[in-house]
């Protein structure tokens, strides 16, 4: 089955597709797609998942051409920051 990863640090973005076995969860996918070793900062412990912007959980079993995200913490706190306007 093909499905897409991806993950997005403050430098660069990050889509990889590939294929997994059918069954597999959100887990095993980003597990299989490598991201971890590209991207050390990555807890999937404390960082949240999602599929097409939904947030899902690890163990959720992903479907054919499904996205999975993997998203950043929030580093500031946007109450706070000062609004830009561009």
């Amino acid at each position: 089955m093909n499905i897409g990863v991806a993950y997005a640090d403050k430098f660069k973005q990050l889509w990889l597709k590939l294929e997994v076995p059918d069954g597999s969860t959100v887990k095993q996918a980003i597990e299989k797609s490598g991201l971890i070793e590209q991207f050390p900062e990555i807890d999937l412990t404390r960082q949240k998942v999602g599929i097409f912007g939904k947030i899902t959980k690890l163990d959720t079993v992903v479907d054919e051409g499904a996205r999975i995200e993997v998203y950043r913490e929030i580093t500031a706190d946007p109450e706070l920051v000062e609004r830009r306007d561009d």
